[in-house]
């Protein structure tokens, strides 16, 4: 029998076999950098909010996450939703001046509390009017809905389209915008290349080291408190810009899941490029940025302890960090100067100029040749950096003097 000549029924079903086929895909290891800070923020339970345009593959990714996770997907479509849809409907019982009166949750509520696990997407967060973001307020942060406790093992994703490209949208508002961390969604041609051919990328958890647990909260701690210590302004900044608002800005509380998210960083070995998506989705870029700086600091080696064993010192790859290093070593001298210290540092000073450029050497050694008491020995270690010294000073002139000549031409 022809195609052409099946009964209706049986159309239905060969193109429900199509369909089938169509939907049949695999996964494979893939680096997807978007992605594994969107499974690390789901691990360290925060709730996360995905920015991008209209058809770049929020929900398909949620999707695929929850199928990687084995969590049931909940979705619920934020702007076609009432405020007592999220705080709860009230119910009269008996005697209500005794019992007063409950509010109820919705279906999907109970159906994630029942299952005790699952993934809760609100969606086209950025087209819900005003009071329903307010009633969203206690269900991103406190988990309630109406009457009900969310169990820790439901996780909170939402996605929102940009004001721009949102259909009748609002921007978020600030106190909503505060209690995420904001991701930039985007499409990687690959990535969509090979997932039309069949394969996307897996979706799956940190692998966080047992070992580290209690160092890495330790980091994520000195790490936070030693910036806010020294950059107070940076505590609580609320923008000016209503559309900045409904992003990520610096609080007390936008800085306790930035601290969450290097703890988990760390424990996971997290490339750095995925912690910088993080920590500017939680704070805002710059504070962000001054972060991952500090962050840089943190891991430099203890001046004390390079001055105590001069001989085995390994000093950063990086130049500026390596400049920070020498820098702070020479301060250390300073502030708690003697012979053996000041001996120490200029080793220091000459194992640098063995293993990097010379020119990072140039002004510790200026500096700390200034340090010298007059008791003090001229270690012979001096006479192998003067070259060096002395050929930057050199250069320095040429390239003064060039300009003047080069200005003189003009």
């Amino acid at each position: 029998m022809t195609s052409s000549a099946l009964p209706e029924a049986r159309r239905l079903d060969t193109a429900a076999a199509l369909l089938d086929l169509l939907a049949d895909t695999a996964t494979e290891p893939r680096t997807d950098l978007q992605l594994e800070a969107l499974t690390l923020a789901v691990a360290a339970d925060l709730p996360v909010l995905l920015w991008g345009e209209p058809g770049i593959g929020k929900t398909a990714a949620l999707t695929q996450l929850a199928a990687a996770l084995d969590l049931p997907l909940t979705t619920v479509i934020a702007s076609v939703h009432e405020p007592s849809d999220f705080s709860g409907l009230p119910v009269i019982g008996d005697d209500p001046a005794v019992q007063g009166v409950p509010m109820a949750p919705p279906d999907w509520a109970v159906r994630l509390v029942r299952a005790g696990r699952g993934l809760l997407f609100l969606d086209e967060l950025s087209t819900a009017p005003p009071a329903v973001q307010a009633a969203l307020l206690r269900v991103v942060l406190e988990r309630r809905i109406g009457a009900l406790h969310l169990p820790p093992g439901v996780r909170i994703v939402a996605a929102a389209n940009p004001r721009s490209s949102a259909a009748d949208g609002w921007e978020l508002s600030a106190p909503l915008a505060n209690r995420f961390v904001h991701l930039q969604w985007t499409y990687d041609h690959d990535v969509v290349l090979r997932g039309l051919g069949g394969t996307w990328p897996r979706a799956s958890l940190p692998h966080l080291d047992p070992a580290r647990l209690r160092e890495a909260v330790a980091f994520a701690r000195r790490a936070v408190c030693g910036l806010l210590a020294t950059r107070p302004a940076l505590v609580h900044r609320l923008p000016n810009n209503e559309t900045r608002r409904g992003g990520a800005w610096p609080s007390p509380r936008s800085w306790e899941m930035t601290l969450r998210l290097i703890a988990f960083a760390t424990a996971a070995g997290t490339s750095r490029e995925v912690l910088s998506m993080l920590v500017r989705g939680t704070v805002g870029d710059g504070p962000g940025l001054e972060l991952l700086a500090s962050l840089d600091r943190l891991d430099l080696p203890d001046p004390e302890a390079l001055l105590a064993d001069p001989s085995s010192a390994v000093l950063p790859e990086r130049g500026d960090l390596r400049q920070a290093v020498l820098d702070g070593v020479v301060d250390a001298v300073r502030q708690r100067p003697d012979q053996a210290r000041w001996d120490a540092a200029w080793a220091l000073l000459v194992t640098a100029l063995e293993t990097g450029a010379p020119d990072l050497v140039v002004v510790p050694a200026a500096t700390l040749a200034g340090l010298r008491r007059d008791d003090w020995a001229v270690p012979a270690a001096i006479e192998r950096l003067a070259g060096a010294v002395s050929l930057s000073r050199g250069a320095d002139h040429a390239g003064v003097r060039a300009e003047a000549v080069v200005g003189a031409a003009r």
